[in-house]
Formats: structure tokens, C-alpha cells, sequence
């Protein structure tokens, strides 16, 4: 495995690191990155959860008991207006322990033709786009001090956690094809060897 510049963990078949090796040499410099103070807060109570419960709750649970361990009253919930049935429900159960501000991606009804944005459907009109810099801009607003992304696109993810000012997880990645399981096509040999054709 090639330890330059260009990491390939991915490549790795020994994982070395597992048992304290650093490859990188980059041990000492990574430590002082949890010098800052919200990454050290973040990393250690994202340890407590894994220690503390460890194979023993489901991610949302996680989420909440991570939220805990911070202290956080108030959560953000940025959802996909295809997952709102499930965002209602997750609001409900977030709710039972913390104030929740909850964004739908279809929030302020902007026009894709407003941008030139390319359609699902050409015939459409009007096709209103996902907005998630206006989510994040609302749930920061709104002050929300975790913020949790139930299926937003690809793409749009990478904007709202780009704009949100709260650290944000997600508790439902978007796989339109695969009921939002995406790991899926990696364990499904028929669909995995689509995009690996050399592969069994």
C-alpha cells in the first residue's frame, strides 16, 4: 500500500493502524487537530456513546444520546420532503427529549428555471428545486446546536453541512433505488459487478 501523499486506505489488507501503527507518519500533527476546542468536545462524547453503547442501539438512539452527552437542547432536522412520512415520526421521537426545528428541502418554493437548474421533468412547470442552503440558514436561525439530514440528495448534503453552522450527522443517507440503503449495492453482487464488471 502506497503511504505518500494520496492516501489508499481502502487498498490496505493488514490495517496495521488497528494495532497503533502510523503509516503516515503524521501521528503527532493529527493529535493537535483535537487541541480545538469543539473537535475535542465533538470526539470525546462521540467516544462515550461508542464505549457506553456499543452494538447495543440503533443510529437514532445514538444521535440522541450523543446530543445528551453534549448537553444540546435544541436539534435541527433537515429532511427530503420524499422522506416526510419518516421525518415526522423521527420528530416525534427526537421530541420526546429535545426541542426539535425541523426543514423540508422544498422550503421557500424556488423554481429550478430560476437558476437554469437541469429538470427531472423538462414538461414541468413549475419543477421547484431542493434548497439546502436555505435549510441550514433557517435552522441556524432558528440556533439549533446538532443538526441531523434525513435524506437529502447527494450534493445537497455537501451544501447544508457547508453552510450549517451546527455540526451535522445524518441519520438517513438517500438511495432512491435501494429503500435508502445504499450500502446495498456494495453487498448485492448483481448490482456491485454493474459498476466492478471485471468482478464476480
Amino acid at each position: 500500500m502506497s503511504c505518500g501523499p494520496t492516501p489508499r486506505c481502502a487498498s490496505c489488507r493488514t490495517r496495521e493502524c488497528h494495532a497503533g501503527k502510523d503509516c503516515f507518519s503524521n501521528a503527532e500533527a493529527h493529535r493537535t487537530l483535537y487541541a480545538d476546542r469543539q473537535i475535542a468536545r465533538l470526539h470525546e462524547a462521540a467516544s462515550a456513546v461508542e464505549a457506553r453503547h456499543y452494538c447495543r442501539e440503533p443510529r437514532i438512539r445514538e444521535i440522541m444520546l450523543f446530543a445528551e452527552e453534549l448537553g444540546y437542547r435544541k436539534l435541527g432536522l433537515a429532511f427530503c420532503v420524499g422522506l416526510a412520512a419518516e421525518a415526522e415520526i423521527i420528530a416525534d421521537i427526537l421530541g420526546c427529549e429535545f426541542e426539535v426545528a425541523s426543514v423540508c428541502c422544498k422550503l421557500c418554493g424556488i423554481p429550478k428555471a430560476t437558476f437554469e437548474l437541469e429538470q427531472i421533468d423538462p414538461g414541468k412547470d413549475p419543477e421547484i428545486m431542493c434548497n439546502p442552503a436555505g435549510q441550514a440558514t433557517l435552522l441556524n436561525a432558528a440556533k439549533t446546536e446538532l443538526n441531523i439530514l434525513c435524506g437529502l440528495c447527494v450534493g445537497h448534503d455537501a451544501i447544508f453541512s457547508i453552510v450549517s453552522h451546527a455540526p451535522v450527522t445524518t441519520l438517513i443517507a438517500k438511495d432512491r433505488v435501494l429503500a435508502h440503503n445504499p450500502i446495498g449495492a456494495v453487498y448485492c453482487q448483481y448490482i456491485r459487478r454493474t459498476m466492478l464488471p471485471d468482478t464476480d
